[in-house]
């Protein structure tokens, strides 16, 4: 559902940081350079920083979730709903109601989804922020969630914006007289732009680099829309013509990398096109302001002034496309469908100067009511990407068999809709509110409910036995747990040990797991679990998913008390095992690393863009770390020998299997040189500086730990003299939070 706008007038945003001074009544601006300006190449750690502490103004100790609670849910939608309903002089609303702009604000806020790494999406309120809040594709955006203010005002802590926005939506389609499949709150907040996100290459805004797609033309991973700026893809087309071939391959392969199917995909066009219409009445290049994050500051927020007539109403440009799709834009039914396959449709330029398409014969001109005053008619119009679907013959399929049954229409465009909204907040155990839905649906990764007690003290004790008895070493519990535990990422919050899936397909399967080695270790542990819970005379019993965080824990013991450390690790047990038919394989592969920092995974060496050390930073990111909590994992895998295939690259340590500092010392010692062995610049030599003789090998994720200047400072202290037994308590910290991010249970 694409609406989008030029973008802003005033070039490029100027590097580092602009200040304002006076100097005799004359504004000054002086620019300073960041760090990252000066050195480009760079690592960058700030997106680590997020979990170092929160930004935003709400106190420790403060609970969404329960605040969301209180909420009469009912009145907040009546409230809602009365917005929507009552057209504001200094933003008329179209036909009198708000419901197909507060439609698009919420397709538009959850529709960064993409799942390659689960970034994007409505969680957080990100539409409010930059990028997203100043992207074309968002234009006149502004207004719709200051619209909304006065909920948001009233109901203050209670109602995340993120939460308002989409439930905006909701409300929007019920009020046209859509049946919903359902709502469910508890998206908090951010009080920043998500910096972890690449959007992308290109430079400026609506522009599309080659560096976007891949050599055969799909878009790259991790990116999710064809276009800087856009949600999607190219309303009027590929590069803004009217190519209907490549407009329904972008579409497919956008909305691909959302999870959506064909059916999902034609559903979801066609119900957002079932209400409202595009704004075009002039060209945007000559009479439409800058985005809210480059607009004046008298502006407050607002952006995309227009000096066009009255600025609104009539007179609105958004994308530079004008019409509606039908004659009813504020009413479900099945018009968008019937009038894009019984008419031939032709492209034309209209007012906007954009590509768009009217009926061949003029049979739908001047059939739409005027967008205040009835009796001004408009033409109905499509979109490129709306007779696309009817050129490609899958998606015209789908549309003959929603053209056939409405109701079949009815539902998919419901359960596709939640898809959407829902997709990054993770497992219906998160969701609040009267209206989530009884069903669960694969995608939301389901989990069974314990049919038995979850094991205690005791149990636990005996477990931990049963696992020092049996042939299982350090180095087998650690990586099976790490493989399990580090799945998981906070983004969409996917993944984790909990469901025990990495003994399915497809993670059994992955390279990095060593599928051979990890089936004897599972097979050991099934063994465990067997002998447990087959002895009990009572209900308790243990998961394998359990079982298998369990291991971890009592290994890293072990190894601590190998270098004279007492420690104990929380163990909190619930986890439940998933089976094969709760597990959409599809679905799971996108988790799989391309590499993996902590187990000196490198997998394809030849594909690297960006660095490795970059895939380390994003993959912590996605595990909630902060560098130091990377620090202090990475230099813990490696002194325990938790290598990628057993390989001794990056183990700096004689007493492998052993928790000690030796890894940080070993690598910041001036005793040694460091000597790449391969032309990628992937692989390093140690050696003695005066004998020559290499004394270990490493990667690039082990020796970023020693010349960025950041990680270095970390390391110096773990590296220390005194700094061994605060590594090991760090390390231990940091492994319980991998080990039970997914736990939200905990919470």
């Amino acid at each position: 559902m694409t609406d989008d706008s030029l973008p802003s007038e005033t070039g490029d945003a100027d590097e580092g940081t602009d200040h304002l001074a006076t100097d005799g009544g004359e504004a000054i601006r002086h620019t300073h350079q960041s760090n990252q300006d000066w050195w480009p190449n760079q690592l960058d750690l700030s997106i680590l920083d997020d979990h170092a502490g929160d930004v935003g103004p709400m106190d420790e100790d403060f609970d969404y979730a329960e605040a969301f609670e209180d909420l009469d849910f009912e009145a907040v939608k009546a409230d809602i709903e009365d917005v929507m309903t009552t057209s504001q002089d200094w933003w008329p609303a179209d036909y009198g109601h708000y419901g197909p702009l507060f439609i698009r604000m919420a397709w538009h806020s959850a529709g960064t989804y993409r799942t390659k790494d689960g970034r994007g999406g409505a969680s957080g309120g990100h539409q409010r922020l930059p990028p997203v809040n100043s992207w074309p594709d968002n234009v006149n955006l502004d207004k719709a969630r200051r619209l909304l203010w006065p909920v948001k005002r009233k109901y203050g802590t209670k109602l995340s914006w993120a939460d308002l926005i989409v439930l905006a939506g909701n409300v929007a389609l019920e009020s046209m007289g859509f049946e919903t499949f359902g709502f469910a709150g508890g998206r908090e907040d951010d009080f920043k732009g998500d910096d972890a996100v690449d959007w992308g290459p290109e430079q400026d805004w609506e522009m599309t680099s080659t560096e976007r797609f891949d050599e055969d033309g799909r878009l790259k991973h991790p990116l999710g829309n064809t276009v800087m700026g856009l949600i999607y893809v190219n309303p009027e087309g590929p590069n803004g013509e009217p190519d209907l071939d490549g407009s329904a391959t972008n579409i497919r392969d956008t909305f691909s990398h959302m999870a959506m199917n064909d059916k999902e995909t034609v559903a979801l066009i066609a119900g957002g096109h079932t209400f409202g219409k595009v704004h075009g009445a002039a060209d945007p290049d000559e009479h439409v302001g800058p985005e809210p994050e480059a607009a004046p500051i008298e502006e407050q927020g607002l952006g995309w002034d227009s000096d066009f007539g009255e600025g609104n109403g009539p007179d609105t440009i958004t994308s530079g496309i004008e019409g509606p799709w039908n004659t009813t834009p504020t009413q479900w039914d099945m018009s968008y469908v019937n009038n894009l396959l019984t008419y031939e449709w032709e492209p034309e330029k209209g007012p906007g100067g954009a590509w768009q398409w009217t009926t061949k014969d003029g049979e739908l001109n001047d059939a739409a009511p005027g967008v205040q005053d009835p009796s001004d008619k408009e033409d109905v119009m499509m979109l490129t990407t709306d007779v696309a679907l009817k050129h490609d013959p899958d998606f015209r399929a789908v549309l003959e068999e929603f053209r056939d049954d409405p109701r079949e229409f009815q539902e998919s465009f419901a359960k596709a809709w939640y898809k959407l909204i829902h997709r990054d907040m993770g497992p219906p155990e998160r969701f609040l509110g009267p209206e989530v839905p009884d069903e669960t649906m694969l995608w939301q990764d389901p989990l069974p409910d314990a049919d038995y007690e979850v094991v205690g003290e005791e149990e636990i004790a005996r477990l931990e036995e049963l696992i020092v008895d049996s042939d299982l070493s350090v180095v087998e519990c650690v990586k099976t747990a790490w493989a399990a535990a580090s799945t998981f990422r906070h983004s969409d919050k996917r993944g984790g040990a909990n469901g025990a899936r990495i003994r399915l397909e497809p993670q059994k399967s992955w390279e990095v797991n060593e599928p051979e080695r990890l089936d004897a270790v599972l097979e050991t542990y099934e063994e465990i679990q067997a002998e447990f819970n087959d002895s009990r005379d009572d209900d308790v019993r243990v998961s394998l998913a359990d079982l298998i965080v369990l291991g971890g824990n009592v290994a890293v013991e072990q190894a601590a008390a190998a270098a004279g450390y007492d420690v104990d690790i929380p163990f909190e047990p619930g986890r439940t095992d998933a089976t094969q038919a709760q597990t959409d394989v599809e679905s799971f592969e996108v988790l799989e690393p391309e590499a993996d920092g902590f187990r000196n995974y490198l997998g394809d060496a030849d594909d690297y863009e960006p660095r490795p050390e970059e895939l380390l930073v994003d993959k912590a990111e996605l595990l909630r770390l902060t560098a130091s909590e990377m620090t202090a994992l990475i230099g813990g895998m490696r002194t325990l020998g938790a290598t990628y295939g057993n390989s001794e690259r990056g183990v700096l340590t004689d007493e492998p299997g052993t928790l000690t500092n030796d890894f940080f010392a070993n690598l910041l010692g001036m005793d040694d040189e460091w000597v790449s062995v391969d032309d990628d610049d992937l692989l390093f030599e140690i050696r003695d500086r005066e004998t020559g003789e290499t004394e270990w090998e490493t990667t690039r994720f082990d020796l970023v730990f020693g010349s960025n200047s950041r990680l270095r400072a970390v390391a110096e202290v773990y590296g220390a003299d005194d700094g061994e037994e605060k590594f090991v308590n760090d390390f231990v910290d940091a492994w319980h939070k991998v080990m039970t991010n997914d736990r939200f249970d905990l919470d």
